[in-house]
């Protein structure tokens, strides 16, 4: 896997998935679910990223991917297409800004156990469109340079330290990360729209390029 492709991690955890894990680090019982939550992430993107490459490995059986650095190959035209979709999604949340919310079950995490902790990461990583458009890249990039499922480790590794900041934080700051994360989660609510456009255009520079 191509290392330029680490920061497709920042769009695996921008938006609901960071606040998620935010919200868990105010949590009566903060650690415990908080690693309840990063398990299910890890799991998701492992699998996420495994079916990406099976599903990538399949499609090279029918028709070649071709070479990474070629912008006319099969490989290529796929990565651009999810670019498109992005455009399409930055879009609609730019339009949709001034009426955008947070997710109601978000504010319920905060009476969350271990179990539902873990559920949420595992679906938000596998139900996102973003973090299942940045893991099918990762997995036809996997494809492309015919590397195996264990080079994708620097992105799961990447992935969650991101998903991890919040519980690092209060683990080390305690009193001020406490202080400081409702703020931090007041911010993200008013300006989700503008978090899932810029991981968007994150990742349609990252292809692009």
């Amino acid at each position: 896997m191509n290392l330029q492709l680490l920061p497709l991690a920042v769009t695996m955890m921008a938006g609901p998935q960071i606040m998620s894990a935010i919200i868990l680090v105010m949590h009566r019982r903060a650690v415990r679910v908080s690693l309840a939550f990063l398990a299910g992430v890890a799991i998701a993107v492992i699998v996420g990223v495994a079916l990406a490459r099976l599903l990538a490995h399949l499609l090279s059986s029918a028709v070649s991917l071709g070479a990474p650095t070629d912008s006319g190959s099969v490989g290529s035209i796929i990565q651009f297409v999810l670019v498109g979709l992005l455009v399409a999604v930055a879009i609609k949340n730019y339009r949709g800004r001034a009426t955008s919310e947070p997710p109601a079950w978000l504010g319920r995490l905060l009476d969350a156990g271990p179990g539902r902790a873990f559920t949420t990461g595992l679906l938000l990583v596998l139900l996102m469109p973003t973090d299942i458009m940045a893991m099918l890249t990762v997995g036809v990039n996997l494809e492309q340079n015919d590397s195996p499922p264990a080079a994708a480790i620097p992105f799961l590794l990447a992935t969650l330290l991101l998903a991890a900041l919040p519980l690092l934080g209060y683990l080390v700051f305690r009193r001020r990360a406490v202080a400081v994360m409702p703020k931090v989660r007041d911010w993200m609510d008013s300006h989700g729209w503008l978090m899932n456009i810029f991981v968007c255009l994150l990742f349609i520079v990252l292809i692009v390029t």
